[in-house]
């Protein structure tokens, strides 16, 4: 779940990070080499930071509820934004067994090495072109990513283009930037062009314990 690329919001920031210094300096982050020092950083800490009773942090849990009710757990999975591995240790708790993972931060790989949850895991910066195949696998998942300063709303296409066709696009994004980042008009504008079918777009707990909510976008590829 690791910060990948830059979109900056002049705005002050309406969401809570309960005075977490990590956060705070993920939400204003200026670019990808600002996103790896500071995720190199937190690579160590960021599970219990993220995990306890000040954050809440279910957002992991919640994504891979909704990727194995949509999908199954059978099909292959890329986790784009991987960070420390929460996502792909709940898919595997869920019975999921192949899980690969992408991440712009070599800390935060170490970490998600350490879980065995995961098949691959590879560097990649989610602000470009990623370096895999059409209809590279059955389902992308990415959590914590769609978020202030991190990755902006034209990822959306570039994960569709490596799912296969049936398959889904399962994300969260920040409810603060749904409207304002421009993520509800490239969805809309996605969906108008028959790249998928919005299956649910549903209002959903994040951050529990701070009262942050995301969108959990359930999107099928055409």
């Amino acid at each position: 779940m690791t910060a990948l690329g830059a979109v900056h919001h002049d705005r002050a920031m309406a969401t809570s990070t309960g005075g977490d210094p990590h956060l705070e300096r993920a939400y204003s982050l200026r670019g990808p080499a600002d996103a790896r020092a500071l995720y190199d950083e937190w690579a160590p800490t960021y599970d219990a930071d993220l995990a306890g009773e000040t954050q809440g942090y279910v957002a992991p849990a919640v994504t891979a509820d909704a990727v194995v009710a949509a999908a199954g757990a059978g099909g292959e999975i890329l986790d784009a934004g991987c960070g420390t591995g929460l996502v792909g240790v709940a898919l595997r708790e869920r019975g999921a067994t192949t899980v690969d993972g992408i991440d712009l931060s070599t800390g935060m790989l170490e970490r998600a090495r350490a879980t065995g949850a995961y098949r691959d895991l590879r560097e990649a910066d989610l602000t470009t072109a990623l370096a895999l195949p059409d209809d590279s696998y059955d389902v992308v998942v990415c959590v914590g990513t769609l978020t202030h300063a991190h990755v902006g709303p034209s990822v959306l296409a570039e994960f569709t283009r490596v799912v296969r066709p049936g398959g889904y696009l399962v994300a969260t994004v920040l409810d603060d930037v749904w409207e304002s980042g421009g993520y509800r008009a490239e969805v809309d504008r996605l969906a108008a062009a028959d790249v998928f079918e919005a299956v649910s777009i549903e209002i959903a707990p994040y951050r529990s314990a701070q009262q942050v909510d995301c969108r959990l976008l359930v999107l099928r590829v055409r």
